[in-house]
């Protein structure tokens, strides 16, 4: 089994770790875009944060990994109702699938086992990549040269929580609820307004260009590739460490108290800034409330509004051609107008 890059070895790119571990504190905020240039770290952030997730509770053997209690009566093998015997449980890996950019819409939804129909004469349904990333992430690489259609899955499975196949004479519902994580190079294509929509945050990352940061991200990627088991061993307190912040912070996410001033600053960000709809606030609510736990706080503040505000709110801004400042300089402006320095 290929060993994973550790997350706390990874030089800079602060905003992505932050945004990724938000991501993995509270599932409901949406998940993560990752824009950036090629080789800057950014599927080795998301295939490390894997080996930071806390192991969940699923029902054996069940191919959807269903959560006994959440999912019971939703998933086609094991309907978890009151006459039935209650199903055996185990503790696995929260899943973290890849998609490949060429992956078939059967390979994403799931299809008729062939092998089965054609030695048994058996209909039996496949799960997708979409059964697999259920209570999980699902990463989506070069995610803006997806394929239209496949957005399209992805865009009603995101919003429904389900996927439904109907095919081949088969008809299956099953849950998929997961976070979203894609990342792309911009000047590879764009991505589709309404799939941006859908990731809670959005983060830019860059090539480095402070001389020891390039060094030291050579010196410890080379250390890495030629004793993936020695190097893995030397980062694993800090990893567990990271690993221990991230159950307690979801633990203690429903006491996270947000004062009513927070959230009046909160809405007026937004209007400043002409964000569309309301998404945009409870984003940036729920991203300062996970970012609040993970510190140890009790209560939401402002300075945790106006750390999270770029990656909540960048995406969402509409185009002002009066106005050539980046997405991220028209937030900080608006934030030091509303807020002061």
């Amino acid at each position: 089994m290929r060993r994973a890059y550790p997350f706390s070895a990874i030089v800079r790119q602060d905003e992505m770790k932050r945004a990724l571990l938000i991501a993995a504190v509270d599932q409901g905020i949406g998940g993560v875009m990752v824009f950036g240039d090629r080789g800057t770290g950014k599927s080795t952030a998301v295939r490390a944060l894997a080996a930071l997730l806390p192991p969940i509770k699923a029902t054996t053997d069940c191919p959807y990994h269903c959560d006994p209690k959440a999912d019971a009566g939703r998933c086609p093998i094991h309907t978890g109702t009151a006459d039935d015997a209650p199903a055996e449980t185990e503790m696995i890996s929260t899943p973290v699938v890849d998609l490949p950019l060429g992956a078939t819409e059967d390979r994403l939804v799931g299809a008729l086992d062939l092998e089965r129909a054609l030695t048994r004469g058996e209909k039996r349904f496949e799960p997708g990549l979409l059964a697999r990333a259920h209570r999980g992430f699902l990463y989506i690489d070069e995610v803006n040269l997806l394929e239209d259609h496949l957005v399209d899955l992805l865009l009603d499975v995101a919003a429904s929580g389900e996927n439904v196949v109907e095919r081949e004479g088969l008809s299956v519902r099953h849950p998929a609820k997961f976070v979203l994580i894609g990342s792309g190079n911009p000047e590879e294509g764009e991505l589709r307004p309404q799939l941006l929509d859908r990731f809670g945050l959005s983060v830019d990352v860059k090539t480095p260009t402070d001389l020891a940061d390039r060094i030291m991200v050579v010196k410890r990627r080379d250390a890495f590739d030629r004793d993936p088991q020695g190097f893995t061993e030397q980062w694993a307190e800090a990893d567990a460490a990271l690993g221990a912040q991230i159950e307690q912070a979801r633990a203690s996410l429903v006491d996270i108290e947000v004062p009513d001033q927070v959230l009046e600053s909160g809405s007026r960000l937004c209007m400043a800034i002409g964000s569309d709809g309301l998404r945009g606030e409870l984003t940036l609510l729920r991203t300062a409330r996970a970012v609040a736990a993970l510190n140890g706080a009790s209560a939401v503040t402002e300075r945790d509004l106006r750390e999270v505000a770029p990656m909540a709110l960048r995406h969402r801004l509409r185009r002002n051609p009066l106005d050539e400042a980046g997405s991220t300089v028209r937030i900080e402006r608006a934030m030091t107008e509303l807020f002061g320095a």
